[in-house]
């Protein structure tokens, strides 16, 4: 499964010279990065996709918790990967690329909610920045963040997009600005976080903010 090299992702930190064609994700092509990429061209921990593919049997691999077995899973903003004892987080950079976070623990990802629907007694089912719809009692607003932890597969935490919390610019071009949200306000009929970093403090649409 491949694609013409000039239709990657531009957030993904790869040279845009090269072959003519490149791995193309299995599924949710448009935000994701393909395993085989991540891996191969970018962390340099495989050479080829044969050696991927022996250490998916040897099940060496978890995206975000899931033992993969495909070359070419998608891996997207915020995913936990482990690759046998290393473990990392895709994040963004201020170059609007994917970058990589060593961290300590897999067990949980953030996630912004895109949208909500009340089923009653069963709870409010959540639709999720990454396609996950989840099932839970917890108050919040679209717009917020939670911090899933998919090995119980519950929530455990939810961030709240307010004044005090901190917000990750993740679309438009102050991607990878990371600060305090000092300010919501209304402006042309949208919602702007105003965010406030040592450098800079800078106003975006809360639609390209994550809280953290």
């Amino acid at each position: 499964m491949h694609k013409n090299r000039r239709n990657m992702g531009n957030f993904w930190p790869v040279a845009k010279k090269g072959t003519k064609y490149v791995a193309k994700s299995s599924h949710n092509n448009i935000n994701s990065i393909p395993l085989i990429v991540l891996l191969r061209d970018v962390c340099g921990l495989v050479k080829n996709a044969r050696e991927l593919k022996k250490v998916l049997n040897e099940r060496q691999i978890k995206v975000s918790g899931k033992e993969i077995r495909d070359t070419n899973y998608p891996v997207s903003l915020f995913d936990v990967v482990t690759a046998g004892d290393k473990i990392f987080k895709i994040t963004l950079g201020r170059n609007k690329k994917f970058k990589l976070e060593d961290v300590k623990d897999e067990g949980t990802k953030i996630v912004k909610i895109r949208g909500k629907k009340d089923l009653g007694k069963k709870g409010i089912q959540f639709n999720l920045m990454d396609g996950k719809n989840v099932l839970s009692k917890e108050k919040a607003n679209v717009g917020d963040s939670v911090i899933y932890d998919y090995n119980k597969g519950k929530i455990t935490k939810i961030v709240n997009m307010n004044k005090g919390s901190e917000g990750f610019v993740i679309k438009g071009k102050h991607t990878g600005v990371k600060g305090k949200i000092t300010e919501i306000i209304e402006q042309g009929g949208k919602k702007i976080a105003v965010i406030s970093d040592d450098k800079e403090k800078i106003n975006v649409w809360i639609k390209n903010v994550i809280a953290m």
